[in-house]
């Protein structure tokens, strides 16, 4: 069983997986599209990588503005959220995503990814922090009662 998580944006979904005990959150891969509004394909690759990897829930990223109001982004990830378990028929759990790009391309960063190069991992890697804060508090709240 492990868990997957989602950076959903206009272009690209980047997706990481947990490891099989649910500790540890790693980027996986990231998915492109040539349209924003065309999912069918992102849908498929998805249900693909849940039904190969044995996937019990999905940690979606929720684009919250600072203020903690909801735009359009917000509105979109909800319609992906409800799509994306009517086609899994999993859970899907959304964590408040803000900063985690920034994070993420800190992460790369620091870990010596050059600038070009960080373009095609960003997204993945930004899954991966979303998945991480939603195993880390399932794990915190587990040991709380």
């Amino acid at each position: 069983m492990r868990i997957m998580g989602l950076d959903y944006g206009t272009k690209t979904v980047g997706v990481a997986l947990s490891d099989e005990l649910l500790i540890t959150a790693q980027p996986f891969i990231t998915i492109e599209r040539n349209k924003p509004n065309k999912l069918r394909q992102t849908y498929a690759q998805l249900e693909s990588i849940v039904a190969e990897y044995g996937v019990s829930e999905i940690a979606l990223g929720y684009p919250k503005n600072m203020n903690n109001s909801l735009g359009e982004r917000a509105l979109e990830t909800e319609e992906f959220k409800k799509n994306l378990e009517r086609r899994t028929g999993l859970p899907v759990i959304l964590i408040d995503e803000r900063l985690t790009t920034r994070e993420a391309d800190r992460i790369l960063a620091e870990t010596g990814v050059a600038g070009s190069g960080r373009k095609e991992h960003i997204d993945k890697m930004a899954a991966a922090i979303i998945l991480q804060t939603w195993l880390d508090f399932r794990n915190n709240e587990g040991e709380e009662g």
